[in-house]
């Protein structure tokens, strides 16, 4: 039977789970942290959807370790510190084995301090600024070096952009990637002058003079193009005020990193084709295993939901980790945390995804292009890329080195050949 397939026994099993009908002692507690309410909604509750979708095919193949999985699912509803209580409940309520979930930079940051407290183990699925490596966490979302840089590297090599405009919504994320790109198009040669940074806030609808000021980086006849870390609604005011300067892909080429296809469904993409988005895996990837899991996905959650990014980084760290799991005989952390690197698994776009000694995967980089139907037609895709923690392109994060294999450390000066402790923006 192919092991993607939901079977009714299964269904029956995903039910039960959903009710938390399963006896505590008979399952392996696993913790569902996604905003079901709130701005991050719309995003977060497919990935909890992904999450009941997985274990329940994991409890179809006869469960982990001799017993079922039982999703523990809570909602922290967008609201970034009620996720460090939400992370604390089912570590100390609930006793969950693992968290799956986060979704925001700042909402992982508030949950942080706690699992690190508590020895818990979470799995964070989506890209994010780097800077950043905890015992506690495995990143499976792309670090800057396996999405930021691939882009600019397609803008400057591919489309020959000379000028950049760095917009971002204002929080952490776009910030530190939007710093990390700052310093690493100089060193490319771009001139400080040739580069334009804005933030906005979330929700932000008035793009009018931001686009007056991105069209006028160009008078000069220079290639201007957008990387854009501007996360939710907002996008939909910038493509279309972009539309409406009668500005197309051609003219102005956008590469966005927070825009995919669950962002895209259901909209009007008439003001979006032809722009870009670099992530690790689109729905559209040719690949068998690809193709089975949209098909379930589909079959399970209906014909309408598609699958993203995230959803994959979700896959292949569960498939992870009950893999390590079942190496290590148990699921205690630290048990499961030494068996997981160097772990293997087939991603969905034909290849195969490794966690290394950095808590990071090494993944492919996919440059897509917006098709009218809301999907995207890959027109890039590179090897797999290892995943830095710490990126090459900022001079206090150059020297450091996570390793957790051999060095016991997230923070290693490879200088002073000293395990640091901490950093300010850490």
């Amino acid at each position: 039977m192919n092991f993607l397939k939901t079977t009714l026994a299964g269904s029956a099993v995903f039910a039960a789970l959903a009710s938390g009908a399963l006896a505590a002692d008979d399952t392996i507690k696993v913790g569902v942290l996604h905003s079901l309410s709130g701005t991050m909604a719309i995003s977060e509750t497919t990935l909890k959807d992904t999450m009941l979708m997985l274990i329940d095919q994991q409890n179809a193949k006869g469960g982990l370790l001799g017993k079922q999985l039982e999703a523990v699912v809570v909602d922290p509803a967008s609201d970034w510190p009620l996720f460090a209580e939400k992370a604390r409940e089912l570590l100390s309520v609930h006793e969950v084995d693992v968290i799956f979930g986060n979704w925001t930079s700042v909402s992982r940051k508030s949950v942080l301090p706690v699992i690190e407290e508590l020895n818990g183990l979470l799995f964070y699925p989506v890209q994010y600024e780097g800077e950043e490596s905890s015992k506690n966490v495995f990143y499976t979302g792309a670090a800057p070096n396996q999405q930021a840089i691939p882009a600019a590297d397609y803008f400057l090599e591919e489309l020959g952009v000379e000028k950049f405009a760095l917009l971002g919504t204002d929080y952490v994320y776009p910030r530190t990637t939007n710093n990390i790109l700052e310093s690493y198009l100089k060193q490319k040669g771009i001139a400080d002058v040739d580069i334009f940074v804005n933030y906005t806030p979330f929700g932000h609808s008035d793009w009018s003079k931001i686009v007056a000021d991105v069209v006028a980086l160009g008078a000069d006849g220079k290639k201007v193009g957008v990387i854009s870390t501007i996360n939710g609604d907002a996008n939909i005011g910038f493509y279309k005020e972009l539309a409406a300067a009668g500005i197309s892909a051609d003219d102005i080429p956008v590469v966005a990193f927070s825009v995919g296809e669950e962002e895209l469904a259901g909209l009007d993409t008439s003001n979006l084709v032809g722009h870009l988005a670099a992530w690790n895996y689109f729905q559209s990837a040719d690949a068998d295993v690809n193709a089975e899991f949209v098909e379930t996905w589909k079959a399970t959650m209906g014909e309408e939901r598609v699958t993203n990014d995230p959803m994959e980084a979700h896959y292949i760290g569960f498939n992870m980790w009950v893999n390590a799991a079942t190496e290590a005989g148990s699921t205690e952390v630290d048990a499961v945390r030494a068996e997981m690197y160097g772990q293997e698994y087939p991603n969905l776009t034909g290849g195969t995804a490794v966690m290394l000694p950095n808590h990071h995967l090494a993944k492919p980089v996919l440059i897509g292009e917006i098709q009218d139907d809301g999907q995207f037609d890959i027109i890039s895709q590179t090897t797999e890329v290892p995943g830095d923690a710490w990126t090459d392109f900022l001079p206090e994060s150059a020297v450091l080195k996570s390793d957790w294999k051999d060095l016991g450390c997230g923070m290693y000066n490879t200088e002073t050949k000293t395990c640091v402790q901490t950093l300010s923006n850490y």
